[in-house]
């Protein structure tokens, strides 16, 4: 799988990498990974045979995620809150959130 091996690869070199301008193929690999936990079809971490096993490159692209992302004010209702991810289901057609 491309992805991971590019986020493998940027984590190794995470100290050395401006991640508020990272490059288009990191970009669309952590975005990939983020949307196949978002969707459930990848879990960071999953208990098999009784004992719990760490994907250790979702959770790697996480990371990144987080060094790649700038928090924001997200409004929810009667509140609002800082964050660096936004809501699922903000500005959601009553279709869309049926579908998710």
């Amino acid at each position: 799988m491309q992805e991971q091996l590019i986020i493998e690869r940027a984590f190794e070199r995470r100290a050395e990498l401006d991640l508020t301008r990272p490059g288009r193929d990191l970009r669309e690999a952590v975005d990939s990974a983020i949307g196949m936990l978002d969707a459930g079809t990848a879990r960071v971490a999953m208990k098999v045979d009784g004992q719990w096993v760490v994907n250790e490159w979702l959770k790697k692209a996480v990371l990144l995620y987080f060094g790649m992302s700038s928090n924001h004010k997200i409004e929810a209702g009667y509140t609002a809150f800082y964050d660096k991810v936004p809501l699922k289901f903000s500005g959601a057609t009553d279709e869309q959130l049926a579908a998710g």
